[in-house]
Protein backbone atom coordinates (compact mmCIF):
# COMPACT_ATOMS: atom_id res chain seq x y z
CA UNK A 1 0.00 0.00 0.00
CA UNK A 2 1.28 3.39 -0.85
CA UNK A 3 2.00 6.11 1.29
CA UNK A 4 1.30 9.05 -0.97
CA UNK A 5 -2.13 9.71 -2.42
CA UNK A 6 -2.54 12.01 -5.43
CA UNK A 7 -5.49 14.04 -5.09
CA UNK A 8 -6.85 14.39 -9.00
CA UNK A 9 -9.14 17.44 -9.43
CA UNK A 10 -10.77 16.37 -11.96
CA UNK A 11 -11.69 12.67 -11.19
CA UNK A 12 -12.40 10.16 -13.80
CA UNK A 13 -14.24 7.87 -11.36
CA UNK A 14 -18.28 8.56 -10.82
CA UNK A 15 -18.62 10.72 -7.46
CA UNK A 16 -21.48 9.93 -5.33
CA UNK A 17 -24.77 12.48 -5.71
CA UNK A 18 -26.46 13.77 -3.20
CA UNK A 19 -28.56 16.74 -1.75
CA UNK A 20 -28.82 18.79 1.78
CA UNK A 21 -31.14 17.12 4.56
CA UNK A 22 -34.44 18.71 4.59
CA UNK A 23 -33.40 20.30 7.42
CA UNK A 24 -30.04 21.82 6.33
CA UNK A 25 -31.61 23.61 3.52
CA UNK A 26 -31.90 27.06 3.47
CA UNK A 27 -32.55 28.52 -0.47
CA UNK A 28 -32.07 27.10 -3.52
CA UNK A 29 -31.58 23.55 -4.69
CA UNK A 30 -28.20 22.40 -4.38
CA UNK A 31 -26.89 19.10 -5.30
CA UNK A 32 -23.32 17.67 -4.52
CA UNK A 33 -20.62 15.26 -6.24
CA UNK A 34 -18.50 13.76 -3.59
CA UNK A 35 -15.16 11.86 -5.21
CA UNK A 36 -13.74 10.64 -2.06
CA UNK A 37 -9.69 9.47 -2.53
CA UNK A 38 -8.81 8.28 0.51
CA UNK A 39 -10.20 7.23 3.90
CA UNK A 40 -7.83 6.56 7.01
CA UNK A 41 -8.13 5.25 10.95
CA UNK A 42 -11.15 3.32 10.24
CA UNK A 43 -13.06 6.66 8.18
CA UNK A 44 -12.21 9.16 10.55
CA UNK A 45 -10.02 10.86 7.93
CA UNK A 46 -11.36 11.58 4.59
CA UNK A 47 -9.70 13.29 1.91
CA UNK A 48 -11.11 14.34 -1.99
CA UNK A 49 -13.02 16.21 -4.30
CA UNK A 50 -16.57 17.95 -3.28
CA UNK A 51 -18.70 19.92 -5.73
CA UNK A 52 -21.49 22.20 -5.02
CA UNK A 53 -24.16 23.86 -7.19
CA UNK A 54 -25.68 26.90 -6.24
CA UNK A 55 -28.02 27.39 -2.71
CA UNK A 56 -27.67 27.63 1.10
CA UNK A 57 -27.48 25.11 3.55
CA UNK A 58 -26.80 24.73 7.23
CA UNK A 59 -23.05 23.88 7.92
CA UNK A 60 -22.44 22.40 11.68
CA UNK A 61 -19.07 20.95 12.40
CA UNK A 62 -20.03 19.45 15.45
CA UNK A 63 -16.48 17.35 16.55
CA UNK A 64 -15.46 17.64 12.55
CA UNK A 65 -12.33 19.72 11.94
CA UNK A 66 -12.06 20.10 7.62
CA UNK A 67 -9.46 22.00 5.75
CA UNK A 68 -10.64 22.69 2.19
CA UNK A 69 -8.38 24.35 -0.79
CA UNK A 70 -10.58 26.19 -3.60
CA UNK A 71 -10.31 24.88 -7.03
CA UNK A 72 -13.55 26.34 -8.83
CA UNK A 73 -16.34 28.91 -7.92
CA UNK A 74 -17.19 31.13 -4.75
CA UNK A 75 -18.27 29.73 -1.55
CA UNK A 76 -19.98 32.17 1.27
CA UNK A 77 -18.91 31.54 4.83
CA UNK A 78 -21.89 33.38 6.79
CA UNK A 79 -20.61 32.46 10.97
CA UNK A 80 -23.73 32.03 13.16
CA UNK A 81 -22.43 33.60 16.13
CA UNK A 82 -22.43 37.06 14.43
CA UNK A 83 -18.55 37.21 12.86
CA UNK A 84 -18.22 38.93 9.28
CA UNK A 85 -19.10 36.68 6.43
CA UNK A 86 -16.22 35.35 4.86
CA UNK A 87 -15.91 34.73 0.54
CA UNK A 88 -13.64 32.04 -0.90
CA UNK A 89 -12.77 31.96 -4.52
CA UNK A 90 -10.52 29.90 -6.35
CA UNK A 91 -7.25 29.44 -5.23
CA UNK A 92 -8.21 30.09 -1.43
CA UNK A 93 -7.61 27.66 1.16
CA UNK A 94 -9.53 27.76 4.86
CA UNK A 95 -10.02 25.56 7.59
CA UNK A 96 -13.47 25.06 9.42
CA UNK A 97 -12.83 23.85 13.09
CA UNK A 98 -15.14 21.90 15.59
CA UNK A 99 -18.04 23.58 16.89
CA UNK A 100 -18.57 25.54 13.54
CA UNK A 101 -22.40 26.24 12.86
CA UNK A 102 -23.31 28.62 9.91
CA UNK A 103 -24.23 28.89 6.64
CA UNK A 104 -22.56 28.03 3.56
CA UNK A 105 -23.48 29.55 0.49
CA UNK A 106 -22.38 28.76 -2.85
CA UNK A 107 -22.67 31.45 -5.39
CA UNK A 108 -21.03 30.33 -8.40
CA UNK A 109 -20.58 26.02 -8.13
CA UNK A 110 -17.89 25.20 -6.36
CA UNK A 111 -15.12 22.30 -6.37
CA UNK A 112 -13.28 21.68 -3.68
CA UNK A 113 -9.93 19.56 -2.35
CA UNK A 114 -10.83 18.65 1.45
CA UNK A 115 -9.16 16.72 4.53
CA UNK A 116 -11.82 15.67 7.27
CA UNK A 117 -10.90 14.60 10.42
CA UNK A 118 -13.05 13.73 12.79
Amino acid sequence: MTKIVPIDTNPTFAPVHSVPDAERLISGSPEFATWEMDTARDGRIRTGVWQATPGETRSVKGETFEFCHIIQGVVQLIPADGSDALTFRAGDSFVMKPGFVGVWKTIETVRKIYVIVG
